[in-house]
């Protein structure tokens, strides 16, 4: 039985993602922490107990974490995902409450309990960050860290240069892709094109005609609306689930390669950048290491997905 731990800021596509992940066969997941992003971190800490008690999981723990970045001020994005991350559905509030403790604690334990777990980050990497800072060994005891979040190589979603996640808390990515952590990097371009759910998508989700499967459509309306007027395309932007779909199946990704990934904290026109030098042309060869030293980790950069298994995946998991 897989483990994960899933840290998210819960949102449209985050309860897409969880889900993906408490549905699945062969995986069982420990807990689940919020941090502040999408949508304050009250509200987040809701959509997640919401979304675990809709999949029947309401036993998995659920920890609040980070109300804001290490260094910066909140900037949420209710403008994409609706005033309560959920399309303005404005659900009512779930039965079960969080744990008490804050995430970062958690995920320390978590990890320490479960030595091989596997973390899938959805949100800004507040949380892990704070982990990491209390307790650095942690890193050697996680098998793989899938995180949703920037956009190497391409534009971005909140600046020309950068994506939400990062870009709402750079210091935070910047710690943890230096942790020496297994960090698989799944950027938001890959949730674009024709990895968005498109009409006909759409139309065979409804058909699955299950609660999970209509949930997933109706909380993804407003950010429908958001991504035509954002990037001019017609369709569900899925980010966070496609970063869970190569969590659960590795073998969604195409195209990947490791680089050292270096994020931009001090400059306003490319905070939150992810700089990924994929063709070396600095002549750094650190590029070309398979294995580096903490301060310098490698990181596995997904760059090419199959967009029908991404896609299957997420019908199986609404589908029953």
């Amino acid at each position: 039985m897989r483990q994960f731990l899933i840290d998210t800021d819960t949102a449209s596509d985050d309860a897409v993602a969880l889900v993906m992940a408490l549905r699945s066969p062969g995986v069982r997941v420990e807990a689940v922490t919020v941090v502040s992003g999408n949508v304050p971190l009250g509200q987040a800490t809701e959509n997640a107990l919401y979304t675990l008690e809709l999949c029947g999981a309401a036993d998995v723990p659920v920890f609040a974490g980070a109300d804001r970045p290490l260094v910066r001020e909140p900037a949420h994005a209710q403008w994409f995902h609706g005033a309560d991350g959920f399309g303005n559905r404005n659900f009512p509030p779930a039965a079960t409450r969080p744990q008490k403790g804050h995430a970062a604690e958690a995920i320390v334990r978590v990890i320490r309990a479960n030595p091989g777990i596997e973390l899938v980050t959805l949100g800004p990497l507040t949380n892990v960050a704070l982990a990491l800072a209390s307790e650095p060994s942690i890193a050697r005891e996680v098998k793989r860290c899938v995180v949703m979040g920037g956009n190497p190589c391409c534009e971005g979603n909140v600046t020309p240069a950068a994506e939400y996640n990062i870009w709402c808390d750079p210091e935070a990515a910047r710690v943890v892709l230096r942790a020496g952590m297994p960090v698989e990097l799944v950027g938001w371009q890959l949730c674009r094109g024709a990895a968005n759910l498109d009409a006909s998508d759409i139309a065979h989700v409804r058909r699955l005609d299950t609660r999970l499967a209509h949930f997933a459509v109706d909380i993804n309306r407003t950010a429908m609306e958001s991504n035509l007027t954002q990037c001019g395309e017609v369709g569900i932007p899925l980010p966070d689930p496609v970063a869970m779909a190569v969590a659960l199946e590795p073998g969604v990704v195409l195209e990947s390669s490791r680089h050292r990934v270096e994020v931009e904290c001090d400059s306003e026109l490319t905070r939150g950048m992810t700089v990924v030098d994929r063709l070396n042309v600095s002549g750094d060869d650190r590029n070309r290491t398979i294995w580096a030293p903490a301060g310098d980790a490698m990181v596995t950069v997904v760059w090419r997905i199959d967009v029908l298994r991404w896609k299957a995946l997420l019908y199986r998991s609404l589908s029953s």
